[in-house]
């Protein structure tokens, strides 16, 4: 089903079908992607299977495809309204507490471990649903840089894309890390340390 075909389907078709995403999204997070059937986002969802195909005719790799715009869209949600919001450096420390908060809050649940480590890797168009997800967020990142860099708070010679994608990718390096040792103060570093860097811009290229 694409997604113009989802939009026509009634409030009750929606609904049934977002609770189908949900589950194989809670199903995923709890059991992976590779082990988790179709039989099992049924029965976590209380679903037939001519429902489940009736809104997923191509199975597993649509219902995949869905769960990853879904969980791509938890990602970024979670971080608003502060993500759009950096256009002041306490703007920038809201939105820093608010990642950590987050990730510290869903450890190996987020959605992030979800789409990078499984979803991303289970079908080509989940994979570019990663990548636009991760460009979205990158362009959010450089927007509030671009913003400072024009009010003066940051140097002019700083490159808001290349600087908020070495950010983002700290981002994800720390988030690994937690998920590896359940520690955060990886995350913590890059990002305090990536702010920083943008602070303390103009000091350095006077």
């Amino acid at each position: 089903m694409s997604p113009t075909q989802a939009k026509q389907l009634t409030a009750k078709g929606a609904a049934t079908r977002q609770r189908i995403i949900e589950g194989a999204a809670a199903e995923i997070r709890e059991r992976g992607v590779a082990v988790t059937t179709l039989d099992d986002v049924r029965a976590r969802t209380g679903t037939s299977k001519s429902q489940l195909f009736h809104y997923f005719p191509d199975g597993k790799d649509e219902l995949l495809l869905a769960v990853a715009r879904f969980e791509a869209d938890q990602v970024l949600a979670v971080q608003q309204p502060q993500l759009g919001k950096l256009t002041s450096w306490a703007g920038w420390r809201r939105w820093r507490d608010t990642v950590v908060s987050h990730y510290r809050g869903r450890g190996q649940h987020c959605p992030l471990n979800v789409l990078i480590s499984q979803l991303g890797r289970a079908t080509p168009g989940a994979q570019a649903v990663v990548s636009e997800m991760l460009r979205r967020w990158q362009d959010e990142i450089a927007a509030g840089i671009g913003h400072l860099r024009d009010a003066g708070e940051v140097a002019p010679d700083v490159d808001p894309e290349r600087t908020a994608a070495a950010l983002l990718a700290g981002i994800q390096g720390g988030v690994v890390v937690m998920l590896s040792t359940g520690r955060i103060d990886h995350l913590e570093a890059a990002l305090d340390v990536g702010i920083e860097n943008l602070r303390t811009s103009t000091a350095r290229n006077p």
